[in-house]
Order: structure tokens, then C-alpha cells, then sequence
């Protein structure tokens, strides 16, 4: 495939909010096979109830034009920014799609930023990412009974 290229993404659009909703669901139901819990909020989450969350986001699209990953984020009071979700459609897995979305991000969007995520700790490949990237992790910290968390920091 060759690389996909990285846009925003307006979710008033329908056509792109059910994409991004598609591709949410089935890449937290992958998430949650990893990490052997399936209450991660995403899933269960309506398309109103993602649309309304006060987030910006970006899309990785590929030739055709078809929507292969995203990126959401808000900024954090302390002007930090969060990345409230990364997710790859599980078509599009293992062709660097989270990888160019995270530098596009990083280099682009919010240079010089400080920058928070978390993940489940038993998502190998996402740890993998953050690491291979440059993300300082943090405490592990447990939200809710069997799950167990990592914190990643990226400092400017």
C-alpha cells in the first residue's frame, strides 16, 4: 500500500463519523482480546456519545480513499496535550498506519508539546509504538478491577 496521507477529520460529516466509529470498535474489540478485558469504554460508546466528545481529529487515508486510522486527542488545562485515542481499521494492520499518524502528530500538530497516553500494560504492540517513538513510560495504574494500565509521556 503506499503510504497513506494524514487529514483532519470533521465528524459532522456522517459518511466520516461512521467510519471513524467502524473503525474504533473493531480496533478496541482487538484491544480488548489483547489485553483480555472488554470494558474499554470505546466499545461501547454510540456514535452521538463519540461525537460528542470535545476532541480533535485526524485521519490516516490511504490511495483510494478509504479511512485507515485515526488520531483524537484534546488539549489538558495545563496546556499538555492528550492523546484520547490511536486506532488502526484491523484491514489496515502492520503497515505503519499508528506509527505515521503518532510522528504526524508529534511533529506536526503539537511540536514542543508535552504529550500523554495510555494503553492497556498487556498491549504489546502498542507499547512497542509509544517506546520505539520516543514515549517515556510511566506508573502503571488499574482504573478497574483486571485491567491494568500504562502511562506514556513524550517531553519536548
Amino acid at each position: 500500500m503506499p503510504s497513506p496521507h494524514i487529514r483532519p477529520l470533521d465528524l459532522s460529516d456522517d459518511a466520516t463519523a461512521d467510519a471513524v466509529h467502524r473503525i474504533g470498535r473493531a480496533a478496541y474489540s482487538v484491544e480488548a482480546e489483547i489485553i483480555g478485558f472488554d470494558g474499554i469504554p470505546a466499545l461501547r460508546e454510540s456514535l452521538p456519545e463519540m461525537r460528542a466528545q470535545a476532541l480533535r481529529w485526524v485521519g490516516a487515508v490511504s490511495e483510494g480513499g478509504e479511512l485507515a486510522g485515526f488520531l483524537a486527542w484534546e488539549e489538558e488545562p495545563d496546556g499538555d496535550i492528550g492523546i484520547d485515542r490511536l486506532c488502526v481499521d484491523p484491514a489496515f494492520f502492520r503497515r505503519g498506519v499508528a506509527s505515521l499518524l503518532l510522528r504526524h502528530a508529534l511533529a506536526e500538530l503539537f511540536p514542543g508539546r508535552p504529550v500523554r497516553v495510555t494503553t492497556g500494560a498487556a498491549n504489546a504492540p502498542a507499547v512497542r509504538l509509544y517506546e520505539a517513538l520516543g514515549f517515556t513510560r510511566g506508573a502503571d495504574f488499574s482504573p478497574a478491577p483486571g485491567l491494568v494500565m500504562a502511562s506514556f509521556t513524550a517531553a519536548p
